[in-house]
């Protein structure tokens, strides 16, 4: 498979957390804050209603909500934010049907030189998607073109998730035809794309974009794991299906030999993908056993589809 090829030095994502329902609240369940304590204790501090803050918002109105700056904004921890230098967040409803099962809240730092794209698609009244929101650092020609763009059913990246209801990796989309936005892809210096399916309550679809560039990707691996039983023959399994990083050669090669040519599988509970696949949630780790060498952090995002788990998108600081 294509891989990226120049190692990062600094991820557009800085933080990471899982926030789930207790009673009437959401809680914070754990997160990797990359070495910002004074936002980490804020965070730790806090808990939010339906409705209330970032997360309260994405489980009141029951879609990702992607939030450009925090100052003037409903964001409830401005000032360790700001300190942190972070700028922007989106926050990831996990459904599983009606059922709130936990919210993932990435956010991101901000300059004059991180690109890179958070985008949400959802329908239009002519039944097309656009653009409902997004955050695109330094590439304001894209994030122009971003906004006067729609898909339909099966066209480019968000129209190609939309139709298969699963997480679809894209590469070299400054030049690939299947991108719709390739000459502004291009300019902006996006490379990678991965789109990603978020069933929530309601007809309308919401489709996540993930874009990267080299020098500040969204993070320097990504990974979608297949846990459907149709394919895997049994619940409590899920297969790599595709992956793309900054070394050459297919992902289950990066700890092998070289020779084995099989994809892995994930079992329930085993290794950091396992407990994504074990408890149904959203998993955030630094560290630890499990993870492919040269990674300090996994972030493992379920996608919960006709009461059972369909796919699982993971990827790597």
């Amino acid at each position: 498979m294509d891989t990226l090829t120049t190692v990062a030095t600094d991820t557009f994502i800085q933080v990471a957390e899982v926030w789930v329902p207790e009673g009437d609240r959401l809680v914070l369940s754990v997160g990797d804050y990359n070495g910002l304590t004074a936002f980490e204790e804020a965070s730790r501090q806090s808990s939010f209603g339906k409705g209330e803050g970032l997360p309260g918002k994405a489980w009141a109105e029951c879609r990702p909500v992607v939030l450009t700056e925090f100052d003037g904004s409903y964001f409830k921890r401005i000032e360790a934010a700001r300190e942190a230098g972070l700028t922007s967040a989106v926050a990831v409803p996990i459904f599983d049907e009606d059922t709130l099962k936990a919210v993932l809240v990435v956010l991101c730092g901000d300059d004059d030189t991180r690109t890179g794209a958070i985008e949400v698609w959802t329908t239009d009244s002519g039944g097309m998607l656009k653009l409902n929101e997004g955050y695109y650092g330094a590439a304001k020609e894209f994030e122009f073109v971003s906004k006067h763009t729609h898909f339909p059913r099966g066209q480019g990246l968000p129209g190609g998730v939309w139709a298969a209801k699963a997480p679809i990796l894209m590469r070299d989309l400054g030049s690939g035809y299947k991108f719709v936005r390739a000459s502004a892809a291009g300019k902006a210096g996006l490379t990678t794309g991965i789109g990603i399916d978020v069933p929530v309550p309601g007809e309308s679809p919401y489709i996540l974009t993930l874009l990267s560039a080299l020098g500040t990707p969204i993070a320097r691996r990504f990974e979608i794991w297949d846990a459907r039983k149709s394919r895997m023959g049994s619940s409590g399994q899920a297969a790599l299906v595709d992956g793309i990083c900054e070394r050459e050669g297919p992902l289950w090669r990066d700890d092998g030999d070289g020779v084995n040519d099989e994809a892995p599988t994930a079992t329930a509970w085993k290794g950091p993908v396992g407990q994504v696949l074990g408890s149904g949630l959203p998993v955030v780790s630094r560290g630890g056993a499990g993870l492919p060498a040269g990674y300090q952090s996994f972030v493992g995002l379920p996608i919960h589809r006709d009461g059972a788990l369909s796919h699982i998108v993971a990827w790597y600081l």
